[in-house]
């Protein structure tokens, strides 16, 4: 009898997400972004006030917003939490699908310049 396969965690959804942000892992941000939900592993569809939990999480590494990696990696989280069947899809899709949902297809200047210059277009 097959086995079914484990649920995707808030702390897989995060994980992806700064994966897809910061695929060279340069941006010490995203690792601190990252650390805010290591010890996540519910299942992502029992998570209570995600976008709260993904809030708090933003602003205890970048209490500005100023960072677009930070910000697009708590949209993509946003995104895939409603999308798991996603999670492995080109990085450069589920960047501009991310974008587009969370800014309703108006993404400001400082993301659309950083997500430029990975070639997406929202």
């Amino acid at each position: 009898m097959p086995t079914e396969p484990s649920p995707v965690t808030l702390f897989d959804v995060a994980k992806r997400a700064v994966e897809i942000a910061d695929p060279d892992d340069v941006d010490a941000s995203l690792g601190d972004l990252l650390v805010q939900f290591e010890d996540a592993d519910e299942p992502i569809t029992g998570v209570e006030n995600l976008e709260e939990r993904v809030a708090i999480a933003v602003e205890g590494v970048d209490v500005t917003i100023v960072n677009p990696a930070v910000s697009m990696a708590a949209a993509t989280i946003l995104y895939l939490a409603r999308r798991r069947d996603e999670l492995h899809d080109d990085p450069q899709k589920i960047l501009r699908l991310a974008a587009r949902a969370e800014w309703k297809g108006d993404p400001p200047e400082f993301v659309l310049d950083w997500l430029a210059d990975r070639g997406v277009q929202v």
